[in-house]
């Protein structure tokens, strides 16, 4: 029996609550919820008398809201636990705590807010976290739509091609576990440029590297005991692609890999699954290759 780790939305939503509840009574998981509380208080009183009763008050009140949450959904044989933390940041406690502890998952509620120059929670906890990453949607989840692999089966990197199993093990677990269908998406992206000039023939070269990635496709489909024919596979950037195929078969929850990245780099350039993020209306799970 593993564990997973739900941050407690704020407001009066409670997506990432309900809906981490329900995923780990299915999966047989016991529940850490944690929710964050954190105001400037020195702005607002000066003695450290009065800060500290704010603060108690405060972490009171979110406490028993939680709570209150918690019991509405919560089964009766569910192990759930709940803390409140006095924390600003709440990417930097997450990750502490997922170093420490080994939760099968991280389940937030997604928020679209990151730019070129700002990087919001959940792209810190994509890129950053140990755990694999659950970013929920607002949208309802609907009980018989598939679980959809996203998978890189045309690339040569070895870390990656392993990854490509985890997502594929993962995803196939999820589906027979919420008793759905599997779907599986892998995109063939034609370099652009090479395109414009007509320096590439599109379908040539998408014929050419579905040949390509075969070997790695019969691989997977023959370690994880997937039909062959179960692999799909489509033109075009890979975040379109899985955007694209997502709402085409209604998937509620879309399974893919995300790397970590950190410095410059981590607040400039995005990968696919904060690419993916910016679209897609759905429950989105990311697993990284370096775990």
């Amino acid at each position: 029996m593993g564990k997973l780790l739900v941050i407690a939305d704020e407001g009066d939503s409670c997506i990432a609550t309900s809906r981490g509840l329900q995923l780990a009574a299915k999966l047989g998981h016991d529940v850490e919820v944690v929710a964050f509380e954190y105001e400037p208080l020195d702005r607002i009183a000066r003695k450290k008398s009065e800060q500290a009763s704010l603060k108690r008050a405060l972490l009171d009140r979110r406490e028993e809201q939680v709570q209150a949450r918690i019991n509405k959904f919560k089964t009766p044989e569910q192990k759930v636990s709940l803390r409140v933390v006095w924390m600003e940041h709440i990417h930097s406690w997450v990750n502490r705590r997922a170093s420490k502890v080994k939760f099968e998952c991280v389940v937030k509620t997604g928020k679209q807010s990151g730019g070129l120059t700002y990087t919001s929670t959940d792209w810190h906890l994509l890129r950053e976290t140990a755990a694999p990453v659950l970013i929920t949607s607002e949208n309802r989840w609907h009980k018989t739509k598939p679980v959809l692999a996203a998978l890189d089966l045309g690339t040569r990197n070895r870390d990656k091609q392993a990854l490509n199993g985890k997502i594929l093990a993962y995803a196939k677990g999820l589906a027979n576990t919420l008793g759905v269908e599997l779907k599986i998406i892998s995109a063939i992206e034609v370099p652009t440029l090479l395109a414009d000039l007509d320096l590439v023939d599109p379908i040539a070269y998408t014929k050419e590297h579905r040949e390509e990635l075969m070997p790695h496709l019969k691989s997977l489909a023959s370690t994880h005991d997937v039909s062959e024919k179960d692999f799909k596979t489509k033109r075009g950037p890979v975040d379109k692609v899985i955007v694209s195929y997502a709402a085409r078969v209604r998937a509620q929850i879309v399974v893919l890999g995300t790397v970590a990245r950190q410095g410059l780099s981590a607040a400039i350039i995005g990968n696919t699954a904060e690419e993916v993020l910016q679209h897609l209306r759905t429950d989105v799970l990311a697993l990284k290759a370096d775990e």
